[in-house]
């Protein structure tokens, strides 16, 4: 038997020799994320963490707030998910000041009001681009069954639980080709048509029109002219319908980065808090909510169209962090929402071979010189990464590869 000194010498030795691998694989790892990063320029950032062994990675000007981009949608989904839970919704209610009297005449007004709910509109739209959602058919056929067969005033829409701005700072808080008007009752996120060639200029006077074509279509007669207005206050709700949960409404929005749908949410959650939905309002308890999770950022809208959205990479990875380890409801929630490498919404077209195809999930950010990515990478072993990585002042395209490349990397960890 070997001396004790001898023992000791030996295991020290083997302890050594099974750690060589495991270092020089990180050393290497580091080592290809420096040399991506230089090649970024210096007005870029990044930070990995391994959060199964809760390991520092790798930082690179980390702390740095940077433009986000729709990177912000990831300080959106976390503070909706957190404000309505996985399984929340977004109401649509006809409200009504009259009264049914005899042979199904309803003496009075209906007033369609909005609660932000960004899916809302006809069957066929909703179902051809979210599989489903809350209709003006659905209403009208709840109408009917409350066995209304006319009505003497007309169908008022009301979008006061939410601004009447169209827009976000980027757009001087007008509609825009990048969001579409914005509304507490928008309908068919704001296209004047099925086809999407053009936008309402009156959302809720064009949904209450829906809803009263929909009324016609059950031969539910409505003499007077669709308009907008406030409905009165202590009126009885006739008919109500629900948006998908609110799962599925950060999917519809972090997937294909749908700036609407992001716009709308940062009001939501102003108008659940306060009552009524603000852009300013909205971003304000976005920011604030991440700052109790530990991180933090600067925001003015929900989208990340604004320039005025920045955090640092740190800031990014410790908010993705933090709803990781949240009940495990939210946490698969916002991670199941993101774009996954090489298979669909944005990240579609991206890392198509490799390590990183269907083992990141990442939510990208696109501005004219910035290129964003942050999210979640398993590795060969089982390990579970996040990271951040912010990239300002560059070519969008060459940042792609860029960022692909750090991805393939964190992938392919098998040590």
């Amino acid at each position: 038997m070997l001396p004790s000194s001898m023992r000791r010498a030996v295991l020290i030795l083997l302890a050594v020799v099974l750690l060589l691998p495991a270092e020089a694989a990180q050393a290497d790892l580091k080592s290809s994320l420096t040399r991506y990063m230089r090649l970024a320029g210096s007005q870029a950032g990044a930070y990995v963490v391994n959060l199964s062994t809760g390991e520092k990675v790798f930082a690179w000007r980390a702390g740095t707030p940077r433009i986000l981009a729709s990177n912000t949608k990831l300080f959106t989904s976390s503070a909706a998910l957190a404000r309505f839970g996985t399984e929340g919704t977004l109401g649509t209610e006809v409200l009504s000041d009259g009264r049914l009297e005899d042979e199904g005449v309803w003496r009075g007004n209906l007033y369609l009001r909005g609660g932000g709910d960004p899916t809302f509109g006809s069957s066929t739209y909703t179902r051809k681009f979210y599989g489903g959602g809350a209709t003006v058919q659905q209403l009208a056929k709840l109408i009917d069954q409350a066995g209304v067969e006319r009505v003497t005033g007309r169908v008022y829409g009301d979008e006061t639980r939410q601004d009447s701005l169209r827009g976000g700072p980027d757009s001087g808080y007008g509609a825009s080709i990048w969001v579409g008007p914005l509304s507490a009752l928008s309908f068919n996120r704001g296209f004047a048509n099925e086809g999407g060639s053009a936008f309402q200029t009156n959302p809720p006077a064009f949904a209450a029109a829906r809803l009263d074509d929909a009324l016609e279509a059950r031969g539910i007669a409505v003499p007077g002219k669709p308009a907008a207005t406030k409905a009165p206050s202590g009126l009885e709700v006739l008919a109500s319908v629900d948006s998908p949960t609110m799962a599925h409404i950060i999917k519809l929005m972090n997937k294909p980065s749908d700036n609407f749908f992001a716009e709308l949410l940062a009001k939501d959650i102003a108008m659940q808090v306060n009552g009524r939905g603000t852009t300013s309002a909205g971003a304000s308890l976005i920011a604030g909510f991440a700052r109790r999770l530990g991180s933090g950022a600067q925001l003015v809208d929900g989208s990340g169209l604004s320039r005025g959205n920045r955090a640092s990479p740190y800031r990014v990875v410790r908010l993705l962090s933090a709803m990781y380890k949240r009940d495990q409801e939210v946490s698969d929630a916002l991670v199941d929402s993101l774009p996954i490498a090489g298979r669909d919404g944005t990240l579609v077209d991206r890392m198509r071979r490799g390590a990183a195809r269907d083992h990141c999930v990442g939510k990208t950010g696109t501005l004219s010189d910035v290129s964003a990515l942050s999210g979640y990478c398993e590795d060969l072993k089982g390990d579970t990464w996040v990271y951040s990585i912010l990239m300002n002042r560059v070519s969008p395209t060459g940042a792609r590869v860029l960022q692909d490349k750090m991805l393939a990397k964190i992938a392919a960890q098998d040590l």
